[in-house]
């Protein structure tokens, strides 16, 4: 969990988060604050185990950390975010010591955490896809109703 930490304190993920926290100061919505990133990561670190993908918690973590980075870019220019996030993620990684094989298993999951016929290629990518909805609170939102997400993709249910 050494190169968690350094993503965590990484200049350029630190930039982003804030650059997240300012662009979503007046948004009534869910979030992408490191609160959620950490959600999604224990999410999926539950489903990991409970379905025994046997996916490693420091993968997950990662996936997690920097499945939304590029929420800025999408705020600004209108580039889907996990888009920006993989060209963000990729600059990270290397700089915090993952391989090429391992940056792809990373890149490929914060690229795909928006699309579940893509997500289900290969189980990080399932698990960040799935963690990411779950995390979410819909059940007791109280502006659900004015939410843009359509009603099939909001977590109606509380699941843990």
């Amino acid at each position: 969990m050494k190169r968690v930490n350094r993503i965590l304190a990484h200049p350029r993920f630190q930039i982003y988060k804030e650059e997240i926290k300012k662009w979503e100061e007046e948004r009534p919505y869910c979030g992408h604050d490191v609160s959620h990133l950490l959600d999604v990561a224990r999410i999926a670190c539950i489903l990991s185990l409970e379905e025994e993908c046997e996916v490693s918690k420091e993968f997950i973590y990662t996936a997690a950390l920097l499945h939304d980075i590029g929420r800025p870019e999408q705020y600004a220019h209108g580039t889907p975010h996990q888009q920006a996030s993989v060209k963000i993620a990729a600059g990270i990684l290397k700089d915090c010591g993952y391989d090429e094989e391992e940056n792809a298993a990373v890149l490929s999951a914060v690229g795909n955490h928006r699309d579940a016929a893509r997500a289900s290629q290969t189980p990080l990518d399932w698990l960040i896809y799935r963690a990411d909805k779950l995390s979410r609170g819909c059940y007791v939102c109280e502006v659900e109703e004015i939410c843009d997400w359509a009603a099939a993709k909001k977590n109606q249910v509380l699941t843990y």
